[in-house]
């Protein structure tokens, strides 16, 4: 048990001296690394929002929304399908309202065939979790009503969800931030938390983006006077054109407002053309005229849609849609082939960025609103630091005053094995880039505590050895190591189980507290079993006493 090869010794203060290289950037300012040169590693822990300062944002998603765009979706699906599919099945125009989708099959005859359909478009009626997304019913024998039930809606708002969360971290960690904290909370909101953002206006733009981007040709047979009745060719739907072109420029298929206030208003094909969802890059650029666009490329399926789509309707003018508002409706000059091109709209720089941005991250699943919003200062977090280290000090010291007292010689190695311990807990933080949170520093004050709780049971094991059993020093110490590991051991596994569960199913401030927590109770194993026994073991080896003061 006290037998310790020179590779083992070896290991032990390469581990050390390892985990004290890497707790260095850490304690340097960020100004002084900025000098250091590029070759050097420069691991460092990273501050949470509680010490950092920084910015939460409590994102909301409009459930009520995702169930319109999902009915939209399948009122589409619903009509492309019966209207390609061989054999086809005429069925007069679909309409939705009140959550609902409704047609009418012109063939009484082809009913049953028309059920068969919807069953496959709705998957028989039964979604991944075994109940009805979906109802069909059948009135005055040829009209259909397909009706969304909410096991269904829910479901899919626990899904887009999930992918809203996805899209959210893309978004941000496109912005350069460190280390943000991205959490579900309940069933229809996000939790935001970016450490050292000042201010969260640009976040909150980016985050509130949908980026739901859409390309739909025109329809120019609308009256530009019910287009402004708010009534769409049969096949159309109305949109806004916020930018739309006036004066000598002004176009004949867009309804103009005649009072102050209101929005021009366009006519669209319900059609989409190409969506989001086939780009593959986009990016902020300069045209011809050195103005801001967005540029974007698609991937190879929505470019050929893009450039047959093109050829077919050149001369015709299209619409880029974002979010439900026009940006922009070009006419089609050419041919668009290669899959690329170039969305313009008066940006600025940073606009046109942040919109790229969006669209390469992916579009949001369901709208999210901010609905609180809150900012920690720096200040606030240094006070949380200094008093931090100011109970871990005062609480190391405490400990090493107790051990010297009370186990002398002993004391002095658990003495050691707290710095080290303290050390290795930095030191391996900084190599995973972990976060530290003010729970964090709870966590590391409470290993301090539990560090000494292994040597507190060793060395009460070497002073019962022999006292009580009269061994010899050597024999005392050994047996104290062997039998104390056990409970050590046993005590230790239970405690990293606690905190892997509370990493898993926690959140935020909880899992930085687990991670802290964790890796301090590797360490103070290591340190209090490990490092101590080579340390006894070479006083031992070198002084042979025949008893010891403990």
């Amino acid at each position: 048990m006290l037998d310790f090869p020179k590779w083992k010794v070896w290991a032990v203060w390469l581990s050390i001296a390892a985990c004290f290289l890497l707790t260095i950037p850490s304690f340097v300012p960020e100004n002084m690394r900025e000098r250091w040169p590029g070759w050097i590693p420069q691991p460092s822990i990273n501050l949470g929002l509680d010490l950092a300062g920084g910015s939460s944002i409590l994102l909301e998603a409009d459930t009520a929304d995702l169930a319109r765009t999902r009915l939209a979706a399948k009122r589409d699906e619903i009509e492309t399908e019966f209207r390609r599919q061989d054999p086809r099945i005429d069925i007069g125009d679909i309409s939705m309202r009140d959550g609902t989708i409704s047609f009418m099959v012109r063939d009484v005859a082809k009913v049953d065939a028309a059920r068969e359909r919807l069953l496959q478009l709705t998957g028989s009626g039964a979604g991944m979790t075994g109940q009805r997304e979906w109802t069909i019913e059948v009135r005055d024998g040829t009209r259909f009503i397909v009706t969304q039930t909410n096991a269904g809606l829910d479901q899919a708002v626990k899904q887009a969800m999930a992918d809203a969360r996805e899209v959210v971290d893309r978004r941000i960690n496109a912005l350069g931030t460190l280390e943000p904290t991205i959490v579900l909370e309940g069933r229809n909101r996000i939790l935001v938390e970016v450490p050292g953002l000042k201010d969260p206006e640009a976040l909150k733009q980016l985050l509130g983006k949908t980026a739901r981007l859409e390309f739909k040709l025109v329809d120019i047979t609308a009256n530009p006077a019910e287009i402004a009745a708010g009534r769409a060719p049969i096949g159309s739907e109305i949109m806004p054109y916020p930018s739309a072109p006036t004066g000598q420029f002004a176009l004949p298929y867009v309804a103009y407002p005649q009072r102050e206030g209101q929005q021009p208003m366009i006519a669209l094909k319900r059609q989409t053309i190409v969506s989001g969802d086939q780009l593959i890059d986009a990016k902020q650029e300069f045209d011809q005229n050195q103005q801001v666009v967005v540029g974007f490329t698609f991937n190879s399926q929505g470019g050929f849609r893009f450039g047959q789509t093109t050829r077919e309707n050149t001369g015709k003018p299209f619409a880029i849609i974002v979010d439900g508002s026009v940006i922009s409706a070009p006419n089609i000059n050419e041919p668009i082939l290669g899959g690329r091109g170039q969305i313009s709209g008066g940006f600025t720089v940073q606009s046109a960025n942040e919109l790229a941005i969006a669209l390469r991250s992916g579009k949001l699943p369901v709208a999210l609103k901010v609905v609180e919003e809150r900012t920690v200062s720096a200040e606030l977090g240094q006070e949380s630091i200094e008093k931090g280290i100011l109970a871990g000090v005062i609480g190391t010291v405490a400990l090493i005053l107790f051990m010297l007292f009370t186990y002398l010689r002993f004391g002095v190695y658990t003495s050691l094995a707290l710095l080290v311990n303290a050390v290795m807990v930095f030191g391996i933080m900084a190599f995973f880039g972990a976060t530290l949170t003010l729970p964090g520093i709870a966590g590391f004050v409470l290993t301090i505590g539990a560090a000494v709780d292994a040597n507190v049971l060793i060395n009460e094991r070497i002073r019962e050895e022999q006292r009580i059993r009269n061994r010899a020093a050597v024999s005392a110490v050994e047996f104290g190591y062997k039998e104390a590991s056990r409970a050590i051991f046993d005590a230790n596994i239970t405690n990293v189980i606690s905190a892997a569960i509370m990493f898993m199913f926690g959140s935020g401030p909880i899992r930085g507290f687990a991670v802290v927590l964790a890796i301090g109770i590797v360490t103070s194993v290591f340190t209090g079993v490990t490092f101590t026994r080579l340390l006894v073991a070479d006083w031992l080896k070198r002084n042979r006493p025949k008893t010891i003061n403990i």
